[in-house]
């Protein structure tokens, strides 16, 4: 008994032993990817979208050549398979036999920088999270120790990358937590917390910065019902969203020929990018210029119907993109979507009514609010906006609009891109 004691102490410690080893791996070539495909994106985004801002032609142009590039490459070089974003990642961990290919790291690192810097409407988290997640599972089929733990070690992927992404490990943790695993073991804890530590080494000794730079000043307990009616007014917005992707996916569905899609997004997202080139991309660029003058703008016509046409038509050239085979998701256009949304409700509010809250703060927790809704991750998008700007002063209020707004997008419609599934035809 003594020696079979000893034995399986012995196995568990050195499964113990290589699990630490390959999470630090994990942790350093997540964050390794994450920061280059961020620096990447922003630097070629900023000159292709300065140029298209001189030259209006490239707006018609960019979106034509990206989505085309990214349709050869997929066909010819990455198998002919299209990228399916998270779902691919809960593929994964329902089927125990199954792993993500090795060839998923370049397909979505590519195309999702493509699919951003030549205007289509989204972002490279999700691209991020799936190359992250793929690390892992690759990780795990190197050695047969870790085969009962693939989900965890494909969450400390994600964790490592969002973490990279957005400066913030309780972000990565709990995004892994609440949108892959969704329950916690004490391996998940183990491989998690070392790969996200990694991430943060990583990211301080590169002296990575916060996405958006803001000077807050605090708020008023007053101010809660208005908190509330953000959170409410965010999950709507977010339900709009997406029935705006599903509905799209669908339609483009049904389209058999695949430069037929092209077309038809590249126009949708060209016309778009022409009326709003604030539209094009994430949209980050246009989130730091409001940010910089968010407390000095007064309501006008003008700016009203330019914010809700961003609001209506973000969903619309984010579905197109992602229907046209554009790599990506929901995560960045909800972080953009949100933060209009605060920022002309805080505007309305202060006009119309006299209620004297703070319009950054507003564009801020709008941000949080809309991204908790899309995703049902409220904990998540807490800390991740807290990441957002490197300040937790906000941290009740984030608190307050996030889980209103998760709930209030559950109650209208139950599903999320990610978790919706298709009826089956009979």
């Amino acid at each position: 008994m003594n020696n079979i004691a000893r034995v399986k102490k012995n196995y568990t410690f050195i499964k113990y032993q290589k699990l630490i080893t390959v999470s630090v791996l994990i942790g350093f070539l997540s964050s390794f990817l994450a920061i280059s495909l961020k620096h990447l994106t922003e630097h070629y985004e900023e000159i292709l979208l300065n140029k298209a801002t001189i030259n209006g032609f490239y707006f018609i142009l960019f979106p034509a050549i990206g989505l085309s590039v990214i349709y050869f490459l997929r066909h010819y070089l990455f198998k002919k398979k299209e990228n399916k974003g998270i779902r691919e990642i809960f593929d994964t961990v329902s089927q125990r036999k199954n792993g993500l290919p090795l060839y998923k790291i370049p397909s979505h690192f590519i195309n999702g920088l493509i699919t951003v810097v030549s205007g289509g409407s989204t972002g490279i988290e999700v691209s991020t999270v799936v190359a992250s997640a793929t690390i892992g599972s690759v990780a795990q089929e190197k050695e047969n120790v870790f085969n009962r733990h693939k989900t965890e070690l494909i969450c400390a992927g994600v964790a490592a990358g969002i973490t990279a992404l957005f400066c913030s490990p309780f972000a990565g943790i709990l995004f892994a937590w609440e949108v892959i695993s969704k329950k916690i073991s004490r391996t998940f804890l183990i491989t998690c917390s070392i790969a996200v530590a990694v991430a943060l080494g990583f990211i301080y000794f590169l002296e990575e910065k916060p996405l958006f730079t803001v000077t807050l000043n605090g708020w008023h307990w007053q101010a809660i019902p208005y908190f509330i009616l953000l959170g409410i007014v965010a999950g709507m917005n977010s339900v709009y969203l997406t029935k705006c992707v599903l509905f799209f996916k669908k339609r483009f569905g049904k389209i058999e020929k695949h430069p037929s899609r092209i077309f038809i997004a590249a126009v949708i997202l060209s016309v778009s990018l022409l009326l709003l080139p604030q539209l094009y991309g994430e949209g980050y660029h246009a989130i730091k210029e409001n940010i910089a003058h968010s407390n000095d703008l007064t309501f006008t016509i003008t700016l009203a119907m330019t914010f809700i046409g961003i609001i209506i038509l973000k969903p619309i050239v984010t579905s197109a993109t992602l229907a046209a085979g554009g790599d990506g998701g929901v995560f960045a256009p909800s972080i953009f979507i949100g933060g209009f949304v605060g920022l002309l409700l805080a505007i309305c509010l202060n006009t119309f009514f006299d209620a004297g809250v703070i319009p950054l703060n507003f564009m801020i927790l709008g941000m949080g609010a809309m991204l908790s809704a899309s995703i049902h991750a409220p904990f998540t998008a807490i800390f991740l906006t807290c990441g957002l700007i490197n300040d937790y002063s906000l941290f009740i209020p984030i608190c307050i609009v996030c889980l209103v707004a998760k709930y209030t997008a559950k109650i209208i419609y139950p599903f999320t891109v990610y978790t919706y599934q298709p009826k089956p035809v009979l």
